[in-house]
């Protein structure tokens, strides 16, 4: 069974959060110089040394304000809001943390989690089912991690990025294959550990 991020199991989870700061991204993860916290950083750096040879690691995003969370969440809810006119809030809710997760406990938000994909030799794409950020109703449910409607080589490229990135410590949001995390509340959830590193922050000390 998926646990969503809108579980109460995810928001008991306390958090100490020491501030540590949010690092950016080199251009071996492709030019979108995210931000995310050192140990994340760390971690990605290992992860892509791992992979197998003509393998890389593109990173499309990391580190997410409040406000830029609030907006997906409306947007998306919002939309989905239109396919199930007669839902009730709490229902919408858990659907919409499908996709995007509430603002409290946002792996994002807390520089925790990034959006990658793997390419290639010559940064070339790769199949993994579906373009990074396609939507459960977009993508008929092929976003899903374990989905079994993708091709068997599209499956293959998320077994590796998964080997890479969980040997490193890294979780996977099982709604969407391209989001991994560390040290957030739902990465504390998923391996046991007491709590969470980092919280939601709107801002931290960046180091170049």
């Amino acid at each position: 069974m998926i646990v969503l991020l809108s579980d109460p199991l995810v928001s008991r989870i306390p958090v100490a959060d020491d501030g540590e700061p949010l690092v950016r991204l080199g251009r071996a993860f492709g030019d979108a110089g995210a931000l995310v916290r050192r140990s994340l950083a760390d971690r990605l750096e290992a992860a892509a040394a791992a992979l197998p040879a003509g393998f890389a690691l593109r990173v499309v995003e990391g580190h997410r304000s409040p406000r830029d969370q609030l907006a997906i969440i409306r947007s998306y809810s919002g939309r989905l809001r239109k396919l199930h006119p007669a839902v009730d809030a709490d229902r919408l809710r858990t659907l919409t943390s499908r996709f995007v997760s509430p603002l409290e406990v946002a792996p994002h938000v807390a520089g925790a989690a990034v959006d990658l994909t793997l390419v290639g030799r010559g940064a070339r794409p790769l199949d993994l089912g579906t373009e990074v950020d396609a939507t459960p109703e977009q993508s008929s449910g092929a976003c899903y991690f374990a989905a079994t409607n993708i091709s068997d080589d599209a499956r293959a490229n998320r077994e590796t990025l998964a080997a890479a990135l969980g040997g490193e410590g890294l979780v996977n949001y099982p709604t969407e294959w391209w989001h991994w995390s560390y040290g957030d509340r739902y990465w504390a959830l998923m391996t046991g550990a007491a709590e969470a590193l980092y919280g939601p922050v709107d801002r931290l000390e960046v180091v170049a």
